[in-house]
């Protein structure tokens, strides 16, 4: 945003951009994950800050992103809540990638993560919170 400014003070860069109405916070982020028609891109550990300009918020995200093809699997979690229970035999609702993800950004095993997820109808996040 502010080309040439390596040499610029740091306290004096947050002055500036004070004034000029921009706030700048850091988002303690677990995960990032970008949805195109194609493929996802996965951040995992990445740097996250939000930048509020006028009105506008603008995310910035730093790190090297995993790619993946987007499968059929997302629909099918929206598709497939179950009405009756928790019967143990819809393994097919929740896509096998979200389980790894669950599995191994929590450390337990994949039956345990996917239990999580159909607990929480999918949430990736959520479901890794409940096993934290």
């Amino acid at each position: 945003m502010f080309g040439g400014g390596g040499g610029m003070n740091p306290r004096k860069m947050e002055q500036m951009m004070e004034q000029m109405g921009i706030d700048l916070t850091e988002i303690d982020a677990n995960e990032v994950i970008i949805r195109t028609d194609d493929e996802e891109y996965v951040f995992d550990d990445a740097e996250v800050q939000k930048m509020d300009a006028q009105g506008q918020a603008t995310y910035q995200v730093v790190g090297e992103p995993e790619t993946r093809a987007v499968g059929s699997g997302d629909v099918e979690v929206v598709d497939s809540s179950p009405a009756d229970g928790d019967d143990g035999d819809e393994p097919a609702g929740i896509p096998e990638s979200d389980v790894e993800i669950v599995a191994g950004r929590t450390g337990v095993p994949a039956e345990e993560a996917r239990d999580a997820l159909e607990a929480t109808d999918g949430d990736l996040a959520a479901a890794v919170e409940r096993l934290e």
